[in-house]
């Protein structure tokens, strides 16, 4: 029988593409093995915060000759309604794992802040009430005790060995839904965000929502390197952006907090700021990259060991710098006490530095910052200056320096120079008089990136400008 050349056409379309198909198949991965054995040791985590009362407003109607239907109705849906001296109850949902058959669990510290009851609920359905062992906020990691032995537990793994463009699955409770798994990449990693300072997140495209707080991230040897934490979304809803914390760091701060019930972290006392192209072609770096000091506290570790304000920070220990946020989780890391050795640029020239970490000062002590260094202004760069008095010098602790008395149309205009600033250094040198301002910016190069120290209102940063020919 002859087969028309158009149906051979189709014949080998359809098989090229169930071939590209069984090809696709057989290189994704079967996640069903490392769920099945997973899955027992993920958890549920509810609490309950009672939240007072809501106060009655004396311009609200009496309900009292209301049935008690209405007025009920009526108190728990018009704000500023009398609660009837009864206290609300807040919600909230999460997930976490067991990490010891004897009920130590981890998750994120949002999800049980605040929290009067913590309530467990394990994939039986059964349910435990969970004490609170510590929680360290600046990590966003609990670590909780349920009275229970031979408890199903997770196994852990190394975040440090994690790459890019692996795979991941999260195990949690999005919106209460509870063992929902998602999988996903491995987007990137040593991301840090704003707002945290001390974790450098794993960043995945694993969909992540309200509820998933807390919960597994895994590799696909079913090992956990992450708690899934937070999530980046202009809408509320998923958009590719997730991260979490790595678990090497996760289980450090729960081993402290098992033992101490707190977290003790390495603190280096120093103000520090991004190094941009201009920067690194100030301070005669090669490609933008380090920390820069811009400030040393008075009697910190720093200043102990020598790091002077503008000091370029390439190196913690041999672990390179690139943005000026890798500095604080790499010392954060090092046990108080410990010495660790910095690379440094200074003049232009590379250098090693051993300084001795100090304890991170707890959240709301204060810590006094020294500014060693002075300005003067010259009509080159559009300002006008004078000396510090001794009143000044005393507030802002500075041995000596110059204030911008008045700005002129020129660099200084053009950089955003304000009066009242001061210029503690200018050109990678120290300023500590008007004569050593002038003759420093007398000397300025032209069309080269040239750096400025400025004080404004007690915060130091360095600036960057080109004069022109």
């Amino acid at each position: 029988m002859k087969v028309p050349r158009n149906s051979c056409f189709a014949l080998l379309a359809a098989l090229f593409c169930l071939g590209q198909v069984e090809v696709a198949n057989a290189q994704l991965p079967d996640f069903r093995p490392l769920v099945e054995n997973a899955s027992p040791a993920v958890i549920n985590i509810s609490t309950k915060q009672k939240v007072p009362a809501r106060s009655a407003s004396p311009h609200m109607p009496d309900l009292e000759g209301l049935p008690p239907i209405f007025r009920e109705f009526f108190e728990h849906s018009i704000p500023g309604m009398p609660d009837g001296g009864r206290q609300r109850e807040a919600q909230s949902l999460g997930s976490g794992f067991i990490i010891s058959a004897d009920g130590y669990v981890l998750t994120n510290n949002h999800v049980i802040a605040d929290a009067d009851e913590i309530i467990v609920r394990l994939p039986d359905r059964s349910e435990l009430e969970a004490t609170l062992v510590g929680a360290d906020p600046r990590t966003d990691v609990a670590l909780l005790k349920v009275e229970a032995k031979g408890l199903p537990t997770v196994k852990l793994g190394k975040s440090s060995a994690l790459k890019a463009g692996e795979w991941v699955l999260a195990i949690g409770s999005p919106f209460g839904f509870d063992h929902t798994v998602t999988a996903g990449i491995v987007s990137a990693t040593g991301r840090n965000l704003p707002s945290e300072s001390y974790v450098p997140f794993i960043q995945t495209d694993v969909a992540i929502n309200p509820g998933n707080s807390g919960g597994p991230l895994f590799n696909l040897q079913g090992e956990v390197i992450g708690i899934n934490s937070q999530i980046f979304t202009r809408s509320g809803g998923f958009m590719g952006l997730s991260f979490a914390i790595p678990i090497d760091v996760a289980m450090d701060v729960a081993d402290q907090l098992r033992a101490e019930g707190k977290v003790s972290r390495g603190w280096l006392g120093v103000v520090i700021q991004e190094v941009n192209r201009d920067l690194a072609e100030s301070f005669g770096l090669e490609r933008p990259a380090g920390a820069l000091v811009a400030q040393v506290m008075d009697g910190g570790p720093a200043a102990k060991g020598g790091l002077r304000v503008g000091d370029v920070i390439l190196s913690v220990n041999g672990n390179a710098i690139d943005m000026s946020a890798d500095l604080p989780h790499l010392i954060g890391a090092i046990k108080p006490n410990a010495k660790a050795k910095l690379g440094i640029v200074r003049d232009g020239e590379r250098e090693m530095l051993t300084v001795q970490i100090g304890a991170l000062p707890e959240e709301g002590e204060e810590v006094a910052a020294s500014s060693g260094g002075t300005e003067k202004s010259s009509n080159r760069l559009g300002v006008k200056v004078s000396e510090l008095t001794a009143e000044q010098r005393r507030s802002l602790d500075l041995p000596g320096g110059v204030v911008i008395a008045e700005v002129s149309s020129g660099p200084a205009a053009m950089i955003g120079l304000r009066p009242g600033d001061v210029i503690t250094h200018l050109n990678n040198q120290a300023i500590d008089s008007t004569s050593t301002f002038s003759r420093v910016a007398e000397q300025l190069p032209k069309n080269r990136s040239v750096s400025m120290r400025v004080l404004r209102q007690g915060r130091a940063s360095f600036i960057t400008f080109k004069l022109a020919e």
